[in-house]
């Protein structure tokens, strides 16, 4: 699928109850001064929500009991875990373990896919 299907797909519809696909960058937008969430999906399993931070904005550091995937869907975010940095951009994936500590903070307005994997 090219770029431009893919925007006007968007266009379209955030989510296609047909065959369960969605483009996930459009599915939630930025507000001024603050965190959005949406979940996507949530089952025993786990859970795939999508976040949108304004610049600036930020989670503090906690912990979760289960391993997380982190997939940046635009912008720039700084994630730093066991008091390591990393800086992501658009595209970028980490991983980030349970019983870790870790903390999140948007260097620019960012979009991001968190899954949630219970184990």
């Amino acid at each position: 699928m090219t770029r431009a299907d893919r925007i006007e797909r968007s266009h379209r519809s955030h989510y296609d109850q047909m065959d369960g696909s969605f483009h996930a960058e459009s599915l939630i937008a930025y507000q001024e001064g603050s965190i959005v969430s949406r979940i996507v999906l949530k089952s025993k399993g786990g859970s795939v929500t999508v976040f949108a931070f304004d610049e600036g904005e930020e989670l503090s550091e906690h912990t979760a009991p289960f391993d997380a995937l982190v997939q940046v869907l635009d912008g720039e975010a700084e994630i730093t875990i066991a008091a390591e940095r990393h800086r992501l951009e658009s595209g970028d994936a980490i991983i980030l373990p349970a019983d870790i500590p870790h903390a999140l903070r948007a260097v620019t307005p960012f979009k991001m896919l968190l899954t949630m994997v219970r184990s």
